[in-house]
């Protein structure tokens, strides 16, 4: 048997990878719209419905270059319908994962985003990796978590736990 050599990729200096689109499934466009537009205040930048399915892109104002796309679960006009049914229940358990957006201050947006009706899963508390985070579920049951960074320029530090 004749040993295959392995071919190295060429090395790439200097490459400018950034962040275009993130996908989230969502099972209702408008109530993932009262939460994502209305309630955390995204952008609407664009809504399309194809072949019976739609995809709504929103994005924060100050990124106009970052979009987060709410589309259908498992959003493939080519998937079985058992596929469709298994995305569809793994989204209604919360278990498809979501987005995690920075703050300046974690604690009045935990506060203003439950005030809204969004549904808690963690109060904001200080992690020993640097940040200060609370977390939410969408409408759909993605988790959606807002960290503060120790760098935060509000004037109060998070505190680090000591391992």
């Amino acid at each position: 048997m004749k040993k295959q050599l392995r071919r190295t990729a060429p090395k790439v200096d200097g490459m400018n990878l950034r962040l275009r689109n993130c996908f989230i499934s969502v099972h209702d466009h408008d109530e993932a719209l009262a939460f994502y537009r209305d309630l955390l205040g995204l952008e609407v930048r664009s809504d399309v419905k194809y072949e019976g399915m739609r995809w709504t892109t929103v994005g924060p104002k100050g990124q106009p270059d970052v979009n987060i796309v709410l589309e259908p679960p498992l959003a493939d006009p080519n998937a079985s319908p058992a596929d469709r049914k298994v995305m569809k229940e793994l989204l209604a358990k919360g278990l498809l994962r979501g987005v995690n957006f920075t703050t300046e201050d974690c604690d009045a947006t935990f506060e203003h985003i439950r005030a809204g009706g969004g549904e808690v899963l963690q109060e904001p508390m200080d992690q020993t990796y640097g940040v200060r985070d609370c977390a939410f579920r969408d409408p759909s049951g993605n988790l959606i978590r807002f960290s503060q960074s120790e760098n935060a320029t509000i004037g109060r530090p998070v505190n680090r736990r000591s391992s």
